[in-house]
This record gives structure tokens, sequence and C-alpha cells, in this order.
């Protein structure tokens, strides 16, 4: 059996099936800055209680996958270096005792193990620019075709390749619906451009979704587009402005592979004096009580 250690509120809300909802960890642990990261994890949680929700921030701890962190786990994962953990990762940590921040991908994967079915996170992995020649993909989409959750997300960085991202899931047979909307958010922006077949409007709607999902034995999960309000996005010039400036100082820098993203992010956080930052923060907590209220029709549901 799988060693995986419960927090006793997670694990006495799942016993109960009360609403849940899964936090991945690496955006507490690699996106934001020191201290503001402690005190924003411990906002999405506080965000979900105040919605009778309980949190399951996960992470591994000395080799072991956490559903659910206490105070101290908590700030493990904002003050200590850990390694940024995807799904492959997580045998590795296991058998050499060591620790990590999940991503996406990662967090998807242990809260379907759980048996957590909503989980909230920023914005998704996606397709990089110029895959057709790196191949570089977020195994964020890979894990998503194979494992029943349903993430709320405000799509995917507009650093990515969005299009073709969207293309992917639709390969992969990931139903990606807008929330209150036909068009996929690009994360710090409201639209991206890019037409949604289907949106919905209510988290009961979501709910009869994942319901009908399981009846038909389809084992993917699904993808709740959920965008930010057009008065909380980044302004769309100064968002483009940047992200040229960007793209041609990673180009300069010989920057390539999986190291492209993070150095995209940090150099945009400091180009644009924090306002991303800001954007980001706005879009998490939107996408977190989002996620409650799907939790809680989930668990009303059933």
């Amino acid at each position: 059996m799988t060693e995986i250690k419960f927090s006793a509120e997670v694990l006495s809300a799942l016993n109960d099936k009360k609403p849940v909802v899964a936090l991945e960890s690496t955006i507490i642990s690699h996106g934001l800055p020191r201290p503001r990261n402690l005190e924003a994890a411990q906002e999405f949680e506080e965000i979900l209680r105040s919605q009778g929700v309980i949190p399951a921030t996960i992470a591994i701890l000395d080799g072991i996958p956490n559903i659910g962190l206490d105070a101290e786990g908590v700030n493990r994962i904002a003050n200590e270096d850990l390694a940024k953990a995807s799904v492959r990762d997580i045998p590795i940590l296991k058998a050499l005792g060591k620790s990590g921040a999940t991503t996406v991908a990662a967090t998807a994967h242990l809260a379907h193990l759980a048996g957590i079915r909503v989980f909230a996170t920023g914005g998704l992995g996606g397709v990089h620019r110029g895959a057709n020649k790196t191949f570089d993909e977020s195994a964020d989409l890979s894990t998503l075709a194979v494992t029943p959750i349903t993430v709320v997300a405000a799509g995917v960085k507009s650093v990515l390749d969005i299009p073709a991202t969207l293309e992917r899931l639709e390969t992969l047979s990931v139903p990606v619906v807008g929330w209150q909307t036909k068009e996929f958010p690009a994360f710090w922006l409201t639209k991206s451009g890019y037409t949604l077949d289907w949106s919905v409007d209510s988290a009961e709607e979501i709910a009869k979704l994942m319901k009908a999902q399981d009846d038909y034995g389809h084992g993917q999960g699904i993808v709740v587009a959920n965008p930010l309000p057009l008065d909380k996005q980044w302004d769309p010039a100064e968002h483009d402005r940047v992200l040229d400036i960007a793209f041609k100082a990673a180009e300069k820098a010989g920057i390539t592979g999986k190291a492209v993203t993070p150095f995209l992010l940090g150099f945009i956080v400091e180009e644009s004096k924090g306002k991303s930052l800001e954007v980001n923060l706005d879009l998490a907590r939107n996408n977190v009580a989002l996620a409650g209220k799907i939790a809680k029709a989930w668990s009303e549901l059933n």
C-alpha cells in the first residue's frame, strides 16, 4: 500500500464525505517570494475554511506525501528550499527520504490517490512556445489525461503556447469548460482570444459534469477555466510589453528547456515591479474560492 500521511482534519472530512479541496505547494515554495508566500498559503486555506471546506495542501516531506499540512508543514514549504516535484519525482523522493513541493501534476496525482476530487491552482502548465523543436510540454497535461480530478485554473500562463495547449487537451480528451464564459483566460489576462466549446454557470453544473464523467467511465480530469474579472487583470498593453522584453532576455541569455518558464516568470515579476505577482495572487484567491463552491456542490450531490 502506498504510504501517505493525512492530516487529522482531512482524514475526518474524507471519511465523513465533507467537502475537501487540494492545494499545491509549488506555488508557495517556488512561485512566491518569502515571507509573502507563507501569508498566501495561510490565506488560501482560510478562504476554504470560511466556506466550510477543508483545505488539503499537499507536499512531500521527508519522503512521505502529506495530504493536508499542519502549521509546521506549511512553514516548511514556505521557508525550506524544497525540490520541485512532479509525478516522476515522487518515488525518487520516497526512496531518498527527501522533501519536495508538488507541482500541478504531482498534486493532482496524490489528491486522486487520497480520494479528493477538486483541486485549485493558479494556472496550468502546458505546451511551451517552440515545442515543435524542443518537445517541451508540461506533465500537467499527460497527468490530467489519466487522473479524474477537477482542476480550477486561470487558464495557462501566457508565456506558453495557448492554442497548442488547448489542442493537446482536446487530443487527450480532457474536458475544458469556462466558468461563466466561453473564452479561455490567459492567466494574468481575462481573455486569450481563444474560444471554448462549453461554459458552466454554477458549481452544481460542474458537480453534475463530474458525476456524468464517472458514470460513463472516463478517467480524465476536468479543467474549469476561471478568468479574473476585467478590473482585476493586468493591463494588457503593459503585459504584452513586459512579455516581449522577457522573451528577448531569455533568448539573449541562452535559456532553454525547463529553465525557460522559471526564468521568464522571475524576469516578469522584476520588470513589472511586482504587478504580475499581485495579479497572480488575485487569480489564485479567485480559483480557491470557486474550488470551494465546487467541492461543496460535489459533497451535496454525493
